[in-house]
């Protein structure tokens, strides 16, 4: 069977805790800045791409596994056409907060996130390979995936808690109400006027230091809160077109754009799942 260049997803709902996204053919895959509700973690299987994250941009190549923390904005883009291929990860940040806790490797039960971005270590990037084919084999059993994520994810953590930097300023409580505000009404027509009377910030102050601690300005936060939401709705079922009316779009056109240039699939293709197209499982180089 022939593969796709289009960009796929694993999914069970076995394990709703755990996404994977497949893309074999990256050179057409560009993102916007966003961020994700998930821990993610990404293998790149084929070329290079550049990695924007934590205000750098790093060049990684086949080999390379790279990491970010639930609403860290980032981006990860083709580079002059070169070919590019790459897996991704999304892990619910609850259920990893949990296995974390459990590992003794948290202090209490609350997420913490990770410094480390990038891995180059090649027995990190073939277990995640092997991680990889697990999930998308048909004929490997529920238990045998769901220790293999557990697995790979307890030793990777373990690895990592020996080589974490000191934790980064926390966000002023000002700007976190505003961002969690924001996030709870989301498919609201939330206004820069409210946002500075909620906070005391004159406008221009407050989208200098927005965007300095969370990557985005408010409306861009917005947007991407949106699609998070949308996301969701999507992988339980609802349509496109109810998905934009809910979430505030103007027309389902503006949706499908928006969703596109962040997710870098377009709404239709982040529904589908591989399962239920049977195609060939990835190989990591």
């Amino acid at each position: 069977m022939a593969q796709s260049s289009g960009p796929l997803f694993w999914r069970d709902p076995r394990m709703p805790y755990v996404e994977l996204r497949v893309v074999r053919e990256g050179r057409k895959v560009c993102y916007a800045p966003h961020s994700h509700l998930q821990w993610s973690l990404g293998a790149i299987t084929e070329g290079c791409s550049t990695f924007v994250y934590q205000d750098k941009e790093v060049l990684v190549t086949a080999g390379t596994l790279v990491m970010m923390n639930p609403h860290w904005v980032h981006a990860c883009n083709p580079v002059d056409n070169q070919p590019w291929g790459y897996l991704m990860l999304y892990i619910d940040a609850n259920w990893l907060t949990q296995l974390r806790f459990d590992a003794g490797l948290l202090g209490s039960c609350h997420w913490q996130d990770i410094t480390t971005s990038v891995i180059r270590e090649p027995q990190w990037f073939d277990g995640y390979c092997q991680l990889a084919d697990c999930l998308l084999d048909d004929s490997r059993v529920l238990l045998d995936k769901q220790v293999a994520v557990v697995e790979y994810l307890s030793a990777l953590f373990f690895e990592l808690a020996d080589s974490q930097a000191p934790r980064l300023a926390a966000v002023p409580q000002k700007l976190q109400k505003l961002a969690d505000y924001i996030r709870m009404h989301a498919a609201d027509d939330v206004s820069l006027d409210s946002l500075c009377e909620q906070s005391g910030y004159s406008p221009g102050h407050l989208v200098r230091a927005f965007k300095q601690y969370f990557g985005l300005t408010p409306h861009a936060y917005l947007l991407n809160c949106r699609v998070q939401l949308g996301q969701h709705a999507l992988k339980q079922g609802q349509p496109i077109a109810q998905t934009a009316l809910e979430l505030g779009f103007a027309d389902q056109a503006h949706f499908q754009r928006t969703f596109k240039r962040l997710v870098a699939a377009t709404p239709k293709q982040y529904r589908q799942s591989l399962p239920e197209q049977q195609i060939q499982r990835t190989q990591c180089k």
